[in-house]
């Protein structure tokens, strides 16, 4: 019987193509609209998870906290420094490798060739810490730190900007201040949200130092690495007890500083990303709720204009049940074929949408969120078609068949 009635109602669908369209345009909205942020936001979502990944779960970062609205804060020179990191290499047990960050925007120069540019000044570590690594030539060493030597490591960009050619190895760059020899490119990473982070130019830490002066290396971001992932939770413990008793914060006293761990940022992205799903489901809840009062107000014209054919179906022996059966059916199917187109033009929306930004991820859309588009409009044609089907199912056989 239900297969019969679902035959029915595609057959009544067909039939009545613009009222049907028109029907569950409010459904196709609805659904639509999920599916087309859904499948935005998860492919960010994806593309950061797989970043933070990429660095492995026993990553950490460390950087300063300043918010003047803190008392804790109040009155004091917040810093992180270089020496700070060592401390920590030194007395961690849980730490494997540490790399320091100095960063700052720069002009980098090969011949008559010019390129705005990130300076990154790093420590020899940073291959492991950030699982980056040099695809032509070498890292930094220790003794280049040591001796603070004007070396330099770039990304694939500035070999096509300054056009470096196939062997830029061995030339001589002006970056800033300084003049620096290339000795290392770096692995090509691509774009993300536009920006690419392949422009770039890494030199030794203590080699910026030198350059720039101690002021601007007072407030670093110190990036490290776990020994392994099951001594996480230790390793930010011992960061946390280092760094207090060497920045002097007394007991009951608040961090100068925050120490980030990767399940920490992928939980903090899931739950800002989550929200904004959330929110624009809740708008878009609307379009359903119209779609589903759409469906009511036509299955009760349907049960107007079906009348006499109720009354002969009663009149050769239909339960109330069968009646009702009938037309729950035909408004599910409406919604589950509105809900069908939603979500191949959510989809189709969503790699628009993400296409049409330079650099965003691709769409992706999960299969929970198809089966939620379907589960919203199967609820909705059960929640709005019951009421027609039932005072389908309620009318009087004998009235039913006078009616004209």
């Amino acid at each position: 019987m239900i297969w019969d009635n679902l035959l029915i109602a595609l057959q009544a669908i067909r039939a009545n193509k613009l009222r049907s369209l028109l029907t569950m345009l409010g459904i196709i909205i609805g659904v639509g609209a999920v599916i087309a942020v859904v499948s935005i936001v998860q492919g960010l979502n994806y593309v950061i998870a797989t970043q933070l990944e990429g660095v492995g779960a026993s990553y950490i970062r460390v950087a300063w906290r300043d918010d003047p609205n803190d008392a804790d804060l109040a009155g004091r020179e917040i810093t992180l420094t270089y020496e700070d990191g060592l401390a920590v290499m030194e007395r961690a047990s849980a730490i494997k490798y540490f790399n320091p960050i100095f960063f700052r925007g720069e002009r980098a120069q090969y011949r008559d060739r010019r390129h705005a540019t990130t300076l990154l000044g790093v420590g020899p570590s940073h291959q492991e810490v950030n699982n980056h690594w040099v695809e032509r030539g070498r890292f930094f060493s220790s003794l280049d730190l040591d001796r603070r030597t004007r070396v330099c490591i770039i990304g694939k960009d500035i070999v096509d900007e300054l056009e470096l050619g196939d062997e830029p190895l061995g030339k001589e760059l002006v970056i800033g201040r300084g003049s620096f020899t290339v000795v290392g490119v770096m692995a090509e990473m691509g774009e993300l949200f536009g920006q690419s982070r392949d422009d770039l130019v890494l030199i030794p830490i203590t080699t910026a130092r030198d350059i720039y002066g101690p002021d601007p290396f007072k407030r670093l971001i110190l990036d490290f690495q776990a020994t392994s992932a099951d001594r996480v939770a230790q390793a930010k413990d011992q960061i946390t007890e280092i760094l207090r008793a060497r920045h002097g914060i007394p007991e009951g006293k608040r961090n100068d500083f925050r120490v980030v761990l990767q399940e920490e940022i992928l939980e903090t992205t899931g739950s800002i990303l989550g929200t904004l799903t959330s929110v624009v489901a809740g708008v878009v809840s609307i379009a359903l709720l119209v779609g589903g009062i759409g469906i009511m107000n036509i299955m009760l014209v349907s049960v107007t204009e079906r009348t006499r054919e109720i009354g002969v179906r009663k009149a050769v022996g239909a339960r109330k049940s069968d009646i009702m059966v009938q037309f729950l059916i035909e408004a599910v199917t409406i919604s589950l074929v509105g809900g069908l187109i939603g979500v191949l033009v959510g989809w189709g929306l969503g790699i628009l949408g993400a296409n049409a930004i330079p650099g965003f991820p691709p769409a992706h859309v999960p299969l929970w969120a198809v089966a939620l588009g379907f589960g919203f409009a199967a609820l909705v044609g059960i929640f709005f078609g019951t009421y027609p089907a039932a005072k389908a199912a309620a009318l009087d056989p004998i009235e039913a068949l006078r009616h004209e």
